[in-house]
C-alpha cells in the first residue's frame, strides 16, 4: 500500500505542504535573518556565512534588509514568524528595542548580531567595538600621527558609541584629547553628505593628519570623496577603514582596516540559535576581538 501511495504521489508530482508538516514536527528547519542592508559588503558576507553554516545543518535561511528602518524591521519580523521560521538572527535597528523585548517575552528563539541593547538580557554575538577603534587609533598615534579625525554615524546604538569611545580613550591616554574630531552622519547619508564632512575636515585650521572611518560604507564613501579632492594617501593623509573588501584592493594605496572575525561571528550566531532549538536556557553574550590589517595607507 505504501508503495502504491508513493507511486501515485510521484505520478501526480505531489509536493508536501511544509507548513502543514511543521505543525506535526514542530519545526520548519528554517531561520529568518534580518540585516541592515544585504547590499553592504559586510552584511552580504556575513549573510553568506550564516547561510552556508545553516545549510550544512539542514536549515534554509529567509533573508530581509531592514534599511535601518524600525517599521520595516517589525514588518520583516512579523512576516518571518508567519512563515513559522524556527528562530531569528537579527541586526537590530535604532528604535527597535521594543520589538526585541516582544520577542523575548514570547520566548521566540533569537540571537542579535553585530549590535545589541544593553538593557535587554538577550543572546548576542558582537565585536569588541571599543577595542577595535582603540587599537586603530593607538596604532596611528604610535606611527606619529596626532591630529586624527573620525567619521562615524550619529546614533544612540551602543556599538557606534563604543567605537567613538575607543577612539576618544586612545587620544586621551596619549594626551591628545585636544585633537579630538568626530564627524557624525545619519545612517541614510548620501555621498554629498560625506563630501561635505571630508571638505570640512580638510579645511580645518589644525590640519588633519589621519582619518578613521567607523564602518565599511563610510570607508568606501570617504575614499571616493578623498579622491575627488586629489588627496594622496598616505602622503597627504593617512587612512584607516573598517572591514575589508574588493573595493579596497583596487585602490591605489592598499588600505589599513579593522578586520572583523566574520566567519566566527556567523558560526557563533548560528550555534547559539541552534542550542536554543535544542532546549538551551543559557543566555550567551559573545564578544569577539578584532584585528588590524596594516597596509600602506598609514
Amino acid at each position: 500500500m505504501a508503495k502504491k501511495i508513493l507511486q501515485v504521489a510521484e505520478d501526480l508530482n505531489y509536493q508536501p505542504n511544509e507548513i502543514a508538516k511543521s505543525l506535526r514536527t514542530g519545526s520548519t528547519k528554517s531561520i529568518g535573518l534580518i540585516v541592515a542592508d544585504i547590499a553592504n559588503p559586510f552584511f552580504g558576507q556575513l549573510s553568506r556565512i550564516i547561510e552556508d553554516i545553516a545549510f550544512d545543518h539542514g536549515y534554509t535561511v529567509l533573508f530581509g534588509s531592514s534599511d535601518e528602518d524600525t517599521v520595516k524591521t517589525e514588518t520583516l519580523v512579523r512576516f518571518l514568524l508567519s512563515r513559522r521560521v524556527d528562530g531569528l538572527i537579527i541586526v537590530p535597528t535604532e528604535g527597535s528595542a521594543s520589538i526585541i523585548q516582544s520577542l523575548h517575552k514570547r520566548k521566540t528563539p533569537f540571537v542579535l548580531i553585530d549590535r545589541y541593547f544593553p538593557e535587554i538580557n538577550s543572546n548576542y554575538v558582537i565585536l569588541n567595538n571599543h577595542l577595535a577603534t582603540y587599537e586603530a587609533t593607538s596604532t596611528l598615534i604610535q606611527k606619529g600621527y596626532k591630529n586624527i579625525c573620525m567619521v562615524a554615524y550619529k546614533t544612540p546604538l551602543v556599538h557606534m558609541k563604543e567605537r567613538i569611545n575607543g577612539y576618544s580613550d586612545a587620544l586621551f591616554e596619549s594626551g591628545l584629547s585636544e585633537y579630538k574630531c568626530v564627524s557624525e552622519l545619519k545612517f541614510e547619508h548620501t555621498q554629498k553628505d560625506v563630501d561635505n564632512v571630508i571638505n570640512s575636515i580638510l579645511k580645518k585650521e589644525k590640519k588633519a593628519e589621519a582619518i578613521l572611518f567607523a564602518t565599511n560604507a563610510l570607508s568606501v564613501s570617504g575614499l571616493k570623496s578623498l579622491a575627488k579632492n586629489n588627496v594622496l594617501i598616505p602622503e597627504n593623509l593617512a587612512v584607516v577603514g573598517f572591514d575589508g573588501g574588493d573595493a579596497f584592493e583596487l585602490y591605489r594605496t592598499p588600505l589599513t582596516f579593522v578586520k572583523q572575525p566574520l566567519e566566527e561571528m556567523g558560526k557563533e550566531a548560528f550555534r547559539v540559535l541552534h542550542d536554543l532549538f535544542n532546549g538551551s536556557t543559557k543566555t550567551s553574550h559573545i564578544i569577539l576581538n578584532p584585528s588590524l590589517e596594516l597596509r600602506d595607507s598609514c
